[in-house]
């Protein structure tokens, strides 16, 4: 087969981009920056770098939002972007392979293809995956036998639980909590408690380093304003605060997933009794949520090793490995 080949899975927060030809994946900000309406300023990490600092010239956007295109045009120059990147300027004829989420609608899905097929990169074929049977392959699971397997994928701004079976999908659900409410609840809390104002790049690095702050016994160093004065400042903020702030959307997740267990055929619960559940998806290595979801349902949490990259892993192993190719699919009505 040809070596031309990418998966493409579009995160709210990252986009992660398998690249065929040299065997690797880039994990890149999904974010752009564009200076006066119209010229591209900066894109991926880079642009996070400005995110918060920049001048009223210099809008900085995601152009994902709760795991679909919201911004498409931004997206196409991203994808653009990214994928010269990779080809090193040399953009040649090639195939994609897309994750789109189950719980969306046949547009949206549709618009993911349409991303692809717009975005000049010169795509000969694009087939679509479920994310969620990328994510199982990038697990390690395989996803073709008949035993059921329950996926939580925790991502930036939502989170995606699904019961995985023969290659397809049997039950799935996508709510909008994710790390970005997290970092919100974060926010909200030291405001409450603190009188202080803090960005969301602050909010996101305490949820990250939360672990080893606990390990050694220290509270959170900021930098924010004080409300009452106005004044930049530096406090020190407790982690049970922090844990204790994040701990509603935590039972939100936990409260769908045993949703989805109810509604589970009996045969596939008993494999999800004996398997237990896989969390992967970036927001899900936050501090305390795998033991909370396993005190929450009663069963074993199994944590992926790189949360981050497991959907483009699987993404992967669909395109080099072709006892997986079925589990890929062009979108009815389009030529393959």
């Amino acid at each position: 087969m040809a070596n031309n080949v990418f998966g493409i899975d579009l995160g709210t927060n990252n986009i992660k981009i398998y690249n065929r030809t040299d065997d690797h994946i880039i994990v890149e900000k999904n974010m752009i920056a564009i200076e006066n309406k119209d010229t591209l300023f900066a894109y991926g990490n880079s642009a996070f770098e400005m995110y918060e600092k920049a001048p009223s010239n210099i809008r900085i956007s995601y152009p994902l939002s709760n795991g679909v295109i919201a911004d498409i045009k931004n997206m196409e120059t991203l994808i653009k972007y990214f994928v010269n990147d990779l080809s090193k300027g040399n953009t040649k004829p090639a195939d994609y392979y897309v994750a789109v989420p189950t719980d969306v609608t046949e547009v949206e899905k549709r618009a993911f293809y349409d991303l692809i097929k717009d975005s000049n990169v010169k795509a000969k074929k694009i087939m679509v995956v479920e994310k969620a049977v990328a994510d199982g392959l990038g697990l390690d699971i395989d996803v073709k036998n008949s035993q059921g397997v329950l996926v939580v994928n925790v991502g930036y701004d939502t989170t995606e639980i699904s019961i995985l079976s023969l290659g397809g999908i049997v039950l799935s659900k996508l709510i909008k909590v994710g790390g970005l409410k997290f970092d919100d609840a974060i926010r909200a809390a030291v405001r409450r408690e603190y009188s202080l104002i803090i960005g969301g790049k602050t909010a996101e690095s305490i949820k990250m380093n939360l672990k080893e702050l606990e390990e050694e016994g220290k509270g959170a160093v900021v930098y924010g304003r004080d409300i009452v004065t106005g004044l930049p400042v530096e406090r020190e903020i407790p982690t049970n605060l922090v844990d204790d702030a994040m701990k509603e959307h935590f039972n939100s997740i936990i409260d769908n997933i045993k949703v989805i267990l109810e509604r589970t055929p009996p045969e596939l619960a008993a494999d999800i009794y004996r398997h237990g559940i896989y969390l992967t998806g970036g927001a899900s290595q936050v501090n305390h949520l795998a033991q909370l979801v396993s005190n929450g349902t009663g069963l074993k949490v199994n944590v992926a090793e790189d949360p981050v990259t497991s959907v483009a892993v699987g993404l992967s192993k669909i395109i080099k490995d072709d006892n997986y190719k079925s589990v890929a699919y062009a979108i009815e009505g389009m030529s393959k």
